[in-house]
């Protein structure tokens, strides 16, 4: 990493400003020095042109549609590996040897189960709770039960926590949604690898042998890879703000999936599948299109475009594969919805509108068709996302923790409230 100075003129006063260069992507100004010389803080809602943080562990170019994990381009992760390899590379830097992939994947399979205690938390919830409201309470509650592994000045302890959390919250996900159903709990299979385990504790149950499809379970893998991190966004800035605190590990991974619940991030394949039954049929398809269009219709598509890509979303193109496969693999010819998204599909690749505008479908658009196919109900989409963004959360909390130059957050404000004034007592007042 190189620096070099830039000048910022403020009031006639010209102020020399360091200018960090990453190893790719755009450099950043150093201002830390900002309101100390100049008594001024910058402004900028949503933080959407500031760096929050200095990082290794993804990158995104948003105009060329690349996202990179440590390097690794996203499609070969998810074409060639699998999820807990990307976890090994997420957390430690580099891809794992056979040995190392091998003593990884052992420790994720032995820390699945939880305190049997836990399954207890359940029952203190309405039967008709969102899954993700469940999930925010019991994984913060995994400190009341894992106190070796709340001390984060210990590298051992973050360590066990990572791997705990990994491993947990998939188990915690799954009983969510077998209680949401009415269903018994089903205990994770040390024979299973972490996808096929994870179906197996959703939909089998104990009066038959239920057999994990492997497609099913290929397409399940995919899923968590691309979304087990996304750079600075919304609940991974919750994580690290939470951590740079002090809080432990639990509680800042249940901030995150808080975060993460918002319509506005973790719920946008929801909406996608929303969307798609507003449309209802075929026959709907090209009225929607047009509303689409009309700037004056309040009508948007879900699904399309993304906030940070202006190219192709990298992840959609693996996700668009994955989505046909389980398509055809479950042989599904007759449900309107999935009829519906394949012939916006085709038109939104093709359409001009949508192709000037690059308006392409985005990896929520194929993976709320994907999951709906699989058999997850709409609630459980998020919650599935909070699965896969686990890692991403542990690995960036982990690097936040163990960078010496960390600092608890404290974001400034523009203040335009009332200017100081006088106490009156009741009785004067009017």
């Amino acid at each position: 990493m190189t620096d070099t100075t830039g000048s910022l003129n403020v009031g006639g006063t010209e102020l020399k400003l360091p200018i960090r260069e990453g190893s790719i992507g755009p450099a950043v100004m150093d201002i830390q020095t900002l309101y100390k010389n100049t008594g001024l803080f910058t402004y900028d809602p949503g933080f959407t042109s500031t760096a929050s943080c200095e990082s290794k562990i993804t990158f995104i170019d948003g105009d060329e549609g690349v996202l990179l994990y440590r390097g690794y381009p996203i499609d070969d992760l998810a074409e060639h590996g699998d999820f807990l390899e990307t976890s090994y590379l997420l957390l430690h830097g580099e891809l794992p040897t056979s040995a190392q992939k091998a003593e990884f994947d052992r420790l994720v399979t032995r820390h699945t189960m939880v305190h049997e205690q836990m399954s207890r938390f359940y029952s203190g919830f309405r039967r008709d709770a969102h899954p993700m409201a469940v999930l925010c309470g019991v994984v913060g509650a995994l400190s009341a039960f894992y106190h070796d592994s709340t001390d984060i000045t210990d590298p051992a302890q973050r360590e066990i926590a990572a791997i705990r959390m990994i491993a947990k919250i998939p188990t915690l996900a799954a009983m969510a949604y077998k209680y949401s159903i009415g269903q018994p709990f089903v205990y994770p299979q040390n024979s299973l690898d972490f996808a096929a385990n994870f179906l197996n504790m959703c939909f089998a149950v104990p009066c038959e042998e239920y057999k994990v499809n492997p497609v099913l379970a290929r397409a399940m893998d995919r899923i968590f890879t691309l979304h087990a991190d996304h750079e600075q966004n919304a609940s991974t800035s919750t994580v690290r703000l939470a951590g740079s605190s002090g809080a432990n590990p639990f509680a800042c991974i249940a901030a995150g999936i808080a975060c993460l619940w918002g319509p506005a991030h973790g719920g946008a394949n929801e909406a996608a599948l929303k969307m798609l039954s507003e449309i209802g049929t075929p026959d709907n398809v090209d009225k929607y299109v047009k509303k689409a269009k009309d700037k004056n219709d309040p009508f948007r598509l879900m699904g399309f475009g993304h906030r940070v890509y202006k190219n192709y979303d990298p992840r959609a193109k693996i996700m668009q594969k994955t989505c046909h496969e389980v398509l055809g693999e479950l042989g599904i010819k007759d449900d309107p919805l999935l009829e519906v998204a394949i012939q916006l599909e085709q038109i939104a690749l093709k359409d001009d509108y949508f192709v000037e505008k690059k308006l392409y479908p985005n990896i929520d658009f194929y993976s709320g068709i994907t999951l709906k196919a699989m058999g997850f109900p709409t609630d459980m989409f998020t919650v599935l996302f909070a699965v896969a963004r686990t890692v991403g959360w542990v690995a960036q909390w982990k690097e936040m923790v163990e960078d010496p130059g960390q600092k608890i957050g404290r974001p400034r404000q523009l203040y335009t409230g009332s200017p100081r004034r006088d106490y009156t007592s009741i009785s004067q007042r009017r």
